[in-house]
């Protein structure tokens, strides 16, 4: 084919010169398709060798390496559970060792870690203490890592899961409702020290300090110019909480809290306590919580006579009982605060993550209570002053019968 073509055009053109040039580009042509296939083929050589390097030293550095988790010191907690005694662990744990070591117990089936080929968990006692460091001192994460011989983060995660298991698994157990059998005693308690017949607890709440939260800052901004969620708790007359409501913006008042509350739901539905009546005066008295001024008035929760209205004296010792009985709230709010110094100071949590906190102190408190940790160290419950809000404070003739009936119990 080749032979015909060049036979044709050197008749055609009659010239060897022409013939030479044509002969010339032809060939050129040729070798710059061979030359392109090889290039091709090299690069191609070339890409899968480039390919196959980085996929080994992928493989290489995934399986080889060589530092999972940096080295730290860890040897302080190691002497810490071994050496120190009753008081050290008190002090610094708030709770004995055998306390600590039983609530490890309760939380270790939600803490617990598998163990991986690149690393060995955190154990759940170091997990538990690092978490019961932070809620007792308010140490920065930084710091607390440096302690426990741990990553920053990793001193932030370990709080977070410990906080959560405390809410999910010891909630149901250490904040509930009271038992007929308990509220029995609850009662009793309150008869016996204050001779306040058929009180089940008393009611207040306190602010916590928070940062400014990015959304609605306004909303959480009190009267003492600080920002702060409330909690509002109801203890018995032990000062252990059976009821918490945490979370609502520190500008809402006392009242608006309670009417926002499953306890006031209960309450006005008749399912909070049961049917229990006691007769005084002519007047059904039922079971019933104490709260301050800045509450309604109402058949389950009594509250004192408004001052400065001219008292008679049976009202004005009416309110002195009162005020007495309602100092196990204030105590309680002052021994959490001692104990859990997170909400003593301000608390530099997530607001998302705030009310898990707190609601876990309480948790921790009642845990504290019922193993008898006593703790001396109270702190004041540093409340904003609140007043009755009229509009979620109407008439109630109910309430009003109950609490004369009271004070009149009272004068006799």
């Amino acid at each position: 084919m080749l032979h015909n073509f060049l036979s044709k055009n050197i008749e055609k053109c009659h010239d060897l010169k022409v013939a030479r040039q044509i002969l010339f580009r032809l060939f050129h042509v040729l070798f710059n398709i061979r030359r392109g296939e090889v290039r091709k083929r090299k690069e191609e050589c070339v890409g899968r060798f480039v390919n196959r390097e980085l996929l080994l030293m992928f493989l290489y550095f995934c399986l080889c390496r060589t530092i999972w988790v940096q080295p730290r010191p860890s040897t302080w907690w190691a002497a810490v559970s071994s050496s120190w005694d009753k008081v050290d662990w008190k002090e610094n744990f708030r709770m004995t060792k055998t306390s600590f070591l039983h609530l490890c117990d309760i939380l270790r089936p939600r803490l617990t870690r598998q163990h991986t080929n690149f690393r060995s968990p955190l154990s759940v006692e170091l997990r538990v203490a690092i978490c019961l460091w932070r809620l007792a001192t308010n140490l920065e994460y930084r710091a607390i890592s440096r302690l426990f011989g741990i990553g920053t983060s990793t001193a932030c995660c370990v709080t977070q899961q410990v906080v959560t298991a405390i809410n999910v698994v010891m909630k149901p157990l250490y904040i509930k409702a009271p038992s007929e059998a308990e509220l029995k005693v609850i009662v009793q308690g309150f008869r016996d020290r204050w001779a306040l017949p058929q009180v089940a607890g008393a009611i207040d709440g306190t602010h916590i300090s928070i940062m400014a939260p990015d959304e609605n800052p306004v909303d959480y901004y009190n009267r003492k110019n600080v920002y702060s969620v409330i909690l509002q708790g109801v203890v018995d007359n032990k000062m252990k909480f059976w009821d918490v409501n945490v979370g609502c913006p520190g500008k809402v008042s006392d009242a608006q809290v309670l009417v926002n509350s499953s306890l006031y739901s209960r309450g006005e539905n008749g399912t909070l306590f049961p049917g229990w009546i006691e007769r005084l005066n002519n007047v059904d008295i039922p079971l019933h919580i104490l709260g301050d001024a800045a509450y309604p008035l109402l058949p389950w929760l009594v509250k004192p006579f408004p001052e400065g209205n001219g008292l008679t004296q049976p009202q004005v010792n009416f309110n002195y009982r009162l005020s007495q009985a309602r100092m196990t709230v204030e105590r309680a709010f002052g021994r959490l605060r001692g104990r859990w110094r997170c909400l003593l100071k301000r608390c530099d949590a997530h607001i998302s993550f705030v009310s898990h906190i707190i609601s876990a102190c309480c948790i921790l408190h009642n845990y504290c209570e019922t193993a008898n940790e006593e703790w001396v160290d109270e702190e004041p419950a540093d409340n904003v002053d609140d007043f009755a809000d009229s509009e979620i404070d109407p008439p109630a003739n109910n309430g009003e019968q109950i609490r004369d009936a009271l004070c009149a119990y009272l004068a006799q």
